[in-house]
């Protein structure tokens, strides 16, 4: 899925960009995090170890075919066309940019979620928790049996489960990001004494893009709430996990067993995934667009 062109622009194809960005560093980070924030008592280098026990350098690629790439190569196409085009209009009735970033990557985070997203992260997430009974002499169910074994018991609801949280962080992630990110160029340009108006080099995008998307991980409670919600390795495990999850009750369960800290797991790799997705989706599509009508 791409955008399409106006007239007298070249065609951008938003969702190869997407894949891109996953297949390189996108995946390999998303499975880090995920597996530190559905086993919160493992360190950093703890949970290396376990993905890379799954099979080498290609632990750290499951769940990338087909559903990684499913949910890329729709969710940048919808992401991009949506926060565009409110940014654009609200620029146009004069709001400052970072406050038009922020409703742009707001609009656009909330559309993705549930647009494209329910599914394809729920189970990415299933395929990183469940894999690890590979390890117990078990051969895995195929990631389609596990998808076919979740609609037969709990339908729509089962497949997308954890959506609401997923827009949640959609909606902060991409409003914090773009926001943060065009609050950080605007300094930059202040800093240089450049115009309003004045383009910034390739360095300061990217600079103002890793700001952006380092900040955004403010909201990595949800992200962890998001992750237990939707993950297959606890749902017996523990007496104490709540048989149906809310993002209330999973708060609460997260934060009786692991405390603050538990909330925050995972956030180094993350801290990396949304500067590396900033510095795609925003620096990177701002020089897009602009050959695009070149």
């Amino acid at each position: 899925m791409g955008v399409a062109a106006e007239p007298g622009q070249k065609g951008i194809n938003w969702s190869n960009i997407a894949v891109v960005l996953v297949t390189t560093l996108g995946q390999p980070l998303e499975v880090l995090k995920t597996q530190m924030a559905a086993n919160r008592s493992q360190t950093m280098w703890q949970a290396c170890r376990t993905v890379w026990s799954r099979g080498g350098v290609t632990g750290f690629y499951q769940g990338l075919i087909p559903w990684a790439w499913i949910e890329a190569s729709t969710k940048g196409a919808v992401l991009i066309f949506t926060a565009s085009e409110v940014e654009s209009a609200s620029l146009s009735a004069g709001i400052n940019p970072g406050l038009a970033g922020l409703l742009g990557g707001m609009t656009g985070g909330v559309a993705q979620a549930y647009a494209t997203m329910g599914f394809t992260t729920c189970m990415k997430t299933a395929e990183i928790t469940r894999a690890k009974t590979a390890a117990t002499g078990v051969k895995p169910p195929s990631t389609w049996a596990v998808f076919g074994d979740i609609y037969r018991r709990e339908g729509l609801a089962g497949v997308n489960k954890g959506v609401n949280a997923v827009a949640v962080r959609q909606c902060t992630n991409w409003g914090c990001r773009m926001g943060f990110a065009r609050l950080a160029e605007d300094s930059i340009r202040k800093i240089r004494g450049k115009g309003e108006n004045e383009k910034l080099g390739a360095f300061d995008k990217i600079i103002a893009s890793s700001i952006g998307g380092a900040l955004a991980t403010w909201n990595q409670p949800i992200e962890v709430i998001r992750v237990e919600m939707q993950s297959m390795a606890k749902s017996t495990a523990n007496a104490n996990r709540p048989a149906k999850l809310t993002i209330l009750n999973t708060l609460g369960f997260i934060y009786k067993e692991n405390g603050i800290k538990g909330l925050y797991r995972g956030v180094t790799p993350r801290i990396g995934l949304g500067i590396w997705q900033t510095i795609c989706m925003v620096s990177l599509a701002d020089y897009v667009k602009v050959w695009s009508v070149d």
